[in-house]
């Protein structure tokens, strides 16, 4: 009989080889986490609570909304498909909340920057609010994504296998 519960030596390495084996799952499931969830917040806060503007802002009202919904149902498959993900990695106990958490940091800013430069500025699908000067919006809008998905590409660089076996070495 192996001895392998908690506190022994070969759990800790058996739970550092399962979270190395499920690197990537913990990122990518915590991606899709982060774009769902600030897609959602956009879409209740900036689109529904404010009214600052719609996903579509180019054609009607109508069309704004159906856009909205198209958005809000998209940005939910998101969030879905990533606690889907999340829940594998917890049934196969490879779940690696620091790596996982960088990668909804970096899913969320990452998809803020795109939202904010991409659909903003260089398609024109809508602007952050309508205004005479964007810019302190636009800023504010682009710095906070940036400081996101630095956040997060810190904590995934932090928590890559390589690192985590060294760490592990050396404790």
């Amino acid at each position: 009989m192996t001895t392998s519960g908690p506190g022994s030596p070969s759990s800790s390495a058996t739970v550092l080889t399962r979270r190395a084996a499920r690197s990537a799952q913990n990122v990518w499931s915590g991606v899709l986490f982060g774009v769902g969830l600030v897609a959602f917040v956009d879409e209740a806060v900036f689109h529904q609570l404010l009214h600052w503007h719609h996903f579509y802002d180019r054609g009607t009202t109508e069309l704004g909304l159906v856009s909205d919904g198209v958005f809000h149902a998209i940005s939910w498959f998101a969030t879905i498909a990533g606690l889907f993900l999340l829940a594998d990695l917890r049934r196969r106990d490879a779940l690696w909340w620091p790596r996982w958490i960088g990668g909804v940091l970096a899913g969320a800013g990452g998809f803020q920057l795109y939202d904010g430069l991409i659909q903003h500025k260089v398609m024109g699908l809508h602007q952050i609010r309508y205004v005479e000067n964007l810019l302190a919006y636009d800023i504010a809008w682009n710095v906070s994504a940036a400081v996101l998905l630095a956040a997060g590409l810190v904590l995934i660089v932090r928590t890559s296998p390589a690192r985590a076996r060294a760490h592990a070495e050396a404790t």
